[in-house]
């Protein structure tokens, strides 16, 4: 959105000091890389500490590996911090009439949606077993079904190969 800001701007004769270097590609991957990391090393602790205290962590099977116990506690939800460190960031710098942008954004938003039902899924199944006072088992640990998942996948590269494939803006 800066990147279209910008243009608008000097395509309005409004003259902004530097701008000339926003407009350059590896101006702005430099900037949202620093954005990106800024975003993980500080929202994601912040991100970690909520999940932990509203106890939303991975639950561990007893399959006799070696440090499988140390999973236990990690928050299943941590996704989050990936999508939003990948998405605002390109939502700033990047150039979003270009028809990858766009597509790198609708597929970073579908795998998150699916991600985020498997994990909500799984917390449900948790906390249910948990009020009902039955132990924790590996059926509800499942979250979404593994077809459903692939399904989900499946749809988007065959959404964004049409895309692709159809776009007259797409050289190949």
């Amino acid at each position: 959105m800066l990147y279209h800001l910008i243009q608008w701007l000097e395509s309005n004769g409004t003259h902004i000091p530097g701008s000339g270097a926003f407009s350059g590609i590896a101006t702005r991957v430099l900037l949202a890389v620093l954005l990106s990391l800024f975003i993980t090393t500080v929202y994601g602790k912040t991100l970690i500490r909520f999940l932990q205290k509203k106890q939303v962590g991975e639950s561990v099977r007893e399959l006799g590996l070696a440090g499988e116990n140390q999973k236990k506690g990690t928050p299943t939800m941590g996704g989050i911090i990936i999508i939003l460190a990948i998405l605002i960031p390109t939502l700033l710098f990047a150039n979003l009439s270009k028809v990858y942008v766009r597509l790198m954004i609708f597929s970073t938003i579908w795998l998150g949606v699916i991600g985020f039902i498997d994990d909500y899924l799984k917390l449900r199944a948790k906390k249910l077993a948990q009020a009902q006072g039955a132990a924790y088992k590996k059926s509800d640990k499942d979250g979404l079904a593994g077809w459903f998942k692939v399904f989900g996948q499946v749809a988007l590269g065959v959404t964004v190969g049409a895309t692709l494939w159809f776009n007259g803006s797409v050289k190949t």
